[in-house]
């Protein structure tokens, strides 16, 4: 008996994927709930298992396709019988294309140029064109047809520039023009090192895709603000013994996170999302508090929930599991959505201060800063003295639909009083 498996509802909002990589081949007898392809969307990079037992035998899609949720994605046969020859050469006649594509690229890469053969699209054949959910959107918006664009992505997937550049710059970058050679001569007698190129796709591009969309939907403004961290800097020094004792290490972040949400209690404009459908502002009463970290394979937030109901202990042990998940490529959906707000820290590499791009639809995003000795004015016992104080920048970018210039300083007002005066976290929910 065949049975066809449509790529399941995956998320919230999640309306198709990429395929990443396919995990069985035709002929493969996999088990129910065995993984069988990698799935990419906006949000998060995820394995489908299989719904039922049987044999594979017929994929539909190739890595780096893009898929729609409901679509039919494989075929079983649950009688136990081995593939049908002619199923499994239709999948392997299938991938003939790609092969043959590989090799054009392999040659145009070594300058045969004249080897490369430029395939022309069937018009009104738009939704078979290899692009992202971004790039699909911004096509229709330009009116664009895709079908009539040549893509100069990894596996000639069309991309936002190729939208924006139209169909006959698109045809010329996708003719494989010869990249420059290492070692060619060039003028004044020197010699050129070359160029190295890589595909520009998988979490980068889906990055660049999520930040982009919020520079283009989101107004942004931003602020700076130091802050005193003298206090908080012993602190932490006497806590951190007995968090260790626990087996946990205690860093900045959950401190600062306390901070933040005092701030946003008080002024909840900054914890709230623009709903773009029904043009509403919409407050939120939770408190879910996302946290950049960076990978090898670029930045991504896994969220913390409830962060104003957990104790510094609690949100140290998360943040450092999220962490441990993030850089494995580990993080689940879950661990990736529902998001109210988003603190990134680049204390550690360095720098004064940074303006961060909100992580939309979130409204605001603030940024902590490396904590370093500076000379500060004082006044002590009536007097102006220059004295030494554990000082830090802090950065915020807004949205300024939903939070006003004036509104977002007072926030970080009040979050400078609280990692300047600490104590205050012990009167704090859950610390």
């Amino acid at each position: 008996m065949a049975y066809s498996f449509k790529l399941p509802d995956i998320g919230e909002g999640v309306h198709e994927g990429e395929i990443v990589q396919w995990l069985v081949k035709p002929g493969d007898l996999v088990k129910e709930d065995q993984a069988i392809v990698e799935i990419m969307t906006d949000k998060v990079t995820a394995e489908i298992p299989a719904p039922v037992s049987g044999v594979i035998t017929e994929l539909r899609g190739k890595a780096g396709e893009v898929i729609t949720v409901g679509s039919v994605i494989a075929v079983f046969d649950q009688s136990g019988a081995a593939a049908a020859p002619a199923e499994v050469q239709k999948v392997e006649s299938a991938a003939a294309p790609a092969a043959s594509n590989a090799v054009n690229a392999s040659a145009a890469a070594n300058g045969n140029a004249g080897s490369v053969a430029v395939q022309e699209r069937p018009t009104g054949q738009a939704s078979k064109v290899l692009a992202a959910p971004a790039t699909r959107k911004l096509a229709r918006e330009l009116g664009v047809d895709l079908s009539q664009v040549a893509g100069s992505g990894p596996r000639g997937r069309v991309t936002q520039a190729d939208v924006k550049q139209g169909p006959a710059l698109g045809a010329i970058r996708s003719a494989g023009v010869p990249p420059l050679v290492s070692g060619s001569v060039v003028s004044g007698g020197f010699r050129s090192l070359g160029e190295r190129r890589i595909p520009f796709g998988g979490l980068r591009r889906k990055i660049a895709e999520h930040l982009v969309k919020s520079k283009h939907t989101a107004p942004h403004f931003a602020y700076v603000e130091e802050a005193d961290m003298s206090k908080l800097v012993t602190m932490r020094e006497e806590l951190m013994p007995l968090a260790e004792a626990q087996g946990v290490k205690l860093s900045f972040l959950p401190f600062m996170i306390k901070a933040v949400i005092a701030g946003l209690r008080k002024y909840p404009a900054l914890n709230s999302q623009i709903d773009e459908a029904t043009q509403e502002q919409v407050f939120k009463n939770d408190f879910h508090m996302g946290i950049a970290v960076a990978t090898e394979q670029g930045l991504v937030v896994p969220v913390i929930k409830f962060a104003d109901q957990k104790s510094l202990l609690t949100l140290a042990q998360e943040i450092k599991t999220l962490a441990e998940k993030a850089r494995a490529g580990k993080l689940s959906l879950d661990d990736m959505r529902g998001g109210t707000f988003t603190l990134t820290s680049i204390g550690s590499i360095g720098g004064l201060f940074s303006v961060p791009i909100i992580n939309y639809p979130e409204v605001a995003i603030i940024g902590v800063n490396k904590i370093e000795k500076r000379p500060v004015v004082r006044t002590i016992n009536g007097q102006e003295q220059i004295v030494i104080r554990e000082m830090m920048h802090l950065s915020i970018s807004c949205d300024h639909r939903a939070v006003d210039g004036a509104e977002a300083a007072l926030f970080v007002k009040e979050v400078v009083q609280t990692l300047e005066n600490p104590s205050r976290l012990l009167l704090a929910e859950g610390f």
